[in-house]
């Protein structure tokens, strides 16, 4: 199935926790002058037009990266998140572009550094290309990201970090993300791992089990979860939160979310039920 489209969903709750851990993970990299690679299983589109008639239909950044466009200031540890808002959008257009997570590891990346997107929808793979193909240290793989995760690994340099982040549209995805993820680490263990997921509907959600297998059916020397729950998680509709299971995460980050999720829930509530957390499933030694 290739029915997912992200420019539904773009600058939403889950996309503010994503990127914003994100920009953290790439800025803690930089602080060495080694080149470093960014690894991207599903790239999609790049960068998205908020006032696109997709994204109006849904308008789920309105309680998500709207909550914060206003107030940078009051988030000091996310001004790199916010310098690429400010990037994308002249004064005229105020809020209207957003970026993926491949245009926010572009804008932070430096010259030495490398970029690898896969994408395998045939629309969103153009637009990607057409968003950041000029940029030479970008390289583009029209291919399964899972598949290419494992084909592609150990990458050139071998100091990196890869996103993983399906749209989780069919039930065995989990498995094939917690079996594609094993397979790379095998060939990279030193590599840094950010696996996106959604916290569904109690009928759907399927991150607890994501969570016991990549713990209890792996060898990881490391394992970190952040999750943030905007709201009441509802019977059979809709996706109340999301998380980020780590592996090899940089020094520090952990506290550096056990910080900044308080915040953002705080910010981005739609109920009392929000929720969050930062626990070490696997501790690092």
């Amino acid at each position: 199935m290739l029915s997912y489209r992200h420019a539904f969903h773009a600058g939403n709750h889950a996309d503010v926790l994503k990127h914003a851990t994100l920009s953290l993970v790439l800025e803690s990299f930089k602080q060495k002058d080694k080149p470093f690679i960014y690894l991207d299983t599903h790239a999609g589109a790049g960068i998205y037009d908020l006032d696109s008639d997709w994204a109006r239909k849904t308008r789920e950044s309105n309680s998500g990266i709207q909550r914060l466009w206003h107030e940078p200031t009051k988030w000091p540890e996310l001004s790199a998140y916010f310098q690429i808002l400010q990037h994308l959008n002249t004064e005229q257009a105020g809020q209207q572009f957003y970026p993926g997570s491949p245009e926010v590891a572009r804008q932070l990346l430096r010259p030495q550094d490398q970029l690898l997107l896969m994408e395998l929808h045939p629309q969103e793979i153009e637009v990607l290309r057409g968003n950041l193909a000029k940029d030479n240290r970008v390289h583009i793989h029209h291919r399964d990201g899972l598949e290419g995760l494992t084909a592609l690994t150990p990458p050139t340099p071998r100091r990196g970090l890869a996103l993983i982040d399906p749209a989780y549209e069919r039930q065995e995805e989990y498995q094939q993300v917690v079996q594609a993820v094993k397979k790379a680490y095998t060939r990279w263990p030193t590599g840094c791992y950010l696996i996106w997921y959604p916290m569904l509907a109690k009928a759907r959600d399927r991150s607890l089990r994501l969570l016991h297998d990549l713990k209890e059916k792996s060898s990881f020397s490391s394992l970190l979860v952040a999750e943030l729950s905007v709201e009441t998680q509802h019977p059979d509709l809709g996706m109340h939160g999301s998380g980020l299971a780590m592996i090899n995460p940089p020094w520090q980050l952990a506290q550096q979310l056990q910080t900044l999720l308080p915040r953002l829930r705080q910010t981005l509530q739609l109920d009392s039920k929000a929720q969050w957390r930062v626990e070490w499933l696997i501790e690092a030694t």
